[in-house]
């Protein structure tokens, strides 16, 4: 489905991602682990159309994306939920969701979102800023899922909460997976993320390092001793 071959971005003139290549298959949950500033959201970002590239490329089911802007690929069907989560605060959580289905989607995927986080049926009218963290999430990812995404980027889902609610987050995600979600999740939490993933690539420096099933990474020393804390 996604196929990026020797993909460059920078940021003036430091580089960002050195020629990053990588695939993700029909239905697969693909993670993707590195330490901040590896590059990790830089490369979603060049997915999504917001961060341009200055060489490589990106194919979207055959297509090369090189001339489709940003919102364009939003109506392909490449959906990212942002780091930050970044819901609109004022607003109330339906209104965040109905949003999400603005340029793509219907509103009648209102209910299956809601099924599938119910604390969100519940505070439905509430304004988004009043919920905590874990509950903010649920939502940029619901309102993501109003847009009927091909193909999910999940950047740091994880991010700021804890333990418990990362299991809560991570579950839901792999429910999604299991249901045929195309996913591509970037996440510090290594450990978290191979667990749920089928595969896996490595990110140091804008480069990818590593890559293979999500099981072997959890066993490679290498990964145990620089991401799960293992000596």
């Amino acid at each position: 489905m996604l196929e990026i071959d020797e993909l460059r971005c920078r940021y003036g003139r430091i580089p960002a991602l050195a020629g990053v290549s990588l695939r993700v298959n029909e239905g697969e949950l693909v993670a993707l682990v590195g330490a901040n500033g590896a590059g990790k959201t830089t490369l979603l970002r060049a997915i999504s159309g917001v961060q341009p590239a200055v060489g490589g490329c990106i194919r979207f089911e055959g297509q090369d994306l090189a001339r489709r802007h940003a919102r364009q690929r939003v109506q392909d069907g490449i959906i990212q939920v942002p780091e930050g989560r970044q819901v609109f605060t004022p607003l109330s959580v339906e209104d965040n969701l109905r949003l999400g289905a603005f340029a793509r989607g219907s509103a009648s995927h209102l209910d299956a979102v809601l099924a599938l986080f119910p604390v969100l049926a519940d505070k439905r009218r509430e304004a988004a800023g009043n919920l905590s963290g874990g509950q903010q999430q649920m939502l940029a990812i619901g309102r993501a899922l109003m847009a009927r995404p091909r193909l999910l980027l999940l950047d740091e889902p994880g991010m700021g909460l804890s333990p418990r609610l990362v299991s809560e987050i991570f579950a839901r995600i792999e429910a999604l997976r299991a249901v045929g979600t195309t996913i591509l999740l970037v996440d510090q939490n290594a450990r978290a993320a191979l667990g749920i993933a089928d595969r896996a690539y490595v990110m140091e420096t804008g480069r990818i390092v590593l890559e293979g099933r999500a099981a072997d990474l959890l066993l490679d020393r290498s990964v145990q001793k620089a991401y799960l804390g293992a000596a």
